[in-house]
């Protein structure tokens, strides 16, 4: 079994005839023919249903499919990380970061990156750290940063920064004193991270708190942006939740005011990859940029 042999079989089915998988792979239509029958052969096994105009996989064939396209797959990703040992004069480096990144200087990343790269595109995915967690290990992206904890099968997990959460409201009388989980569950709540909810990171976290004093915690208000709950906040509507990172940004309110959690409330924020498979050049030298970034950045975030 050769991966000629599992990619003339992976395009087949893709495209649906051996004429165009061969164009596909640039052999000739008789060769993508061949190299399928010597596939079947070796494994005593017909993989194709011929004779209608489209080609239909077997039994046998639907059993192989997963396993060839992730043994191609996987060698297509070895050529490229390869062939980009050299140099970084081009390619792309694809890499997840926080729904916040801008108050983490994560936008001078990319400058830095591009400055001293400027052939390499960058492709920056900018979500909740539930599906960055998930497109990594999916190999969907090649690495991200994210907030723990997450469901961390498949990945590699390097703690890079540790945030602390505030409760974050207009009243005086409600951020006099460290709150306490019982406190924050009867307050009316703002709360961001809308369709995640409670696979958001810091949600789940309040969450567990929440289950283990045996009260539930139940948001006024939800919606998706951490700015737009501050402006509800300073508006008097409810209470909300902030990073360090966010209480001390630019764009943070005047007239809030913030108290800690009694017990105190962090968010870490960590590297994470696929485990056991290597980055391309450009994502690693991302990767690389922003764990150096976050580590100095954590200095200056300590209380």
């Amino acid at each position: 079994m050769t991966l000629n042999q599992l990619r003339a079989f992976v395009e087949a089915e893709r495209l649906g005839s051996f004429t165009a998988a061969a164009q596909a792979m640039d052999i000739a239509q008789a060769s993508a023919s061949e190299l399928v029958r010597r596939l079947e052969t070796e494994l005593d096994a017909e993989l194709f249903l011929r004779g209608s105009r489209t080609l239909t996989l077997t039994a046998a064939g639907a059993e192989l499919l997963p396993y060839a396209q992730e043994s191609v797959a996987a060698a297509d990703s070895g050529t490229r990380a390869v062939r980009s040992l050299g140099s970084l004069g081009g390619g792309t480096a694809t890499f997840g970061v926080l729904r916040n990144a801008d108050y983490y200087l994560l936008a001078d990343l990319v400058r830095m990156f591009h400055a001293r790269y400027p052939a390499v595109r960058v492709r920056l995915v900018g979500q909740n750290s539930a599906e960055t967690a998930l497109a990594v290990a999916q190999g969907r992206i090649e690495a991200g940063l994210v907030v723990l904890p997450i469901d961390d099968d498949e990945l590699a997990v390097t703690p890079l920064l540790r945030d602390e959460v505030f409760y974050v409201s207009a009243s005086a009388e409600r951020t006099s004193a460290p709150v306490s989980i019982e406190t924050f569950a009867r307050a009316p709540l703002v709360l961001y991270d809308a369709h995640y909810g409670w696979k958001d990171p810091t949600r789940r976290q309040l969450a567990e708190r929440a289950q283990l004093a045996g009260v539930r915690v139940d948001p006024l208000i939800e919606l998706e942006h951490v700015e737009a709950a501050l402006k509800l906040a300073a508006a008097g509507v409810g209470d909300t939740i902030a990073s360090r990172a966010v209480i001390s940004g630019p764009s943070f309110p005047a007239g809030l005011r913030t108290a800690p959690f009694a017990e105190p409330l962090y968010d870490t924020i960590a590297l994470v990859r696929r485990r056991g498979r290597p980055l391309s050049r450009a994502t690693r030298e991302l990767a690389r940029l922003a764990e150096d970034t976050l580590r100095e950045l954590g200095g200056g975030l300590r209380a």
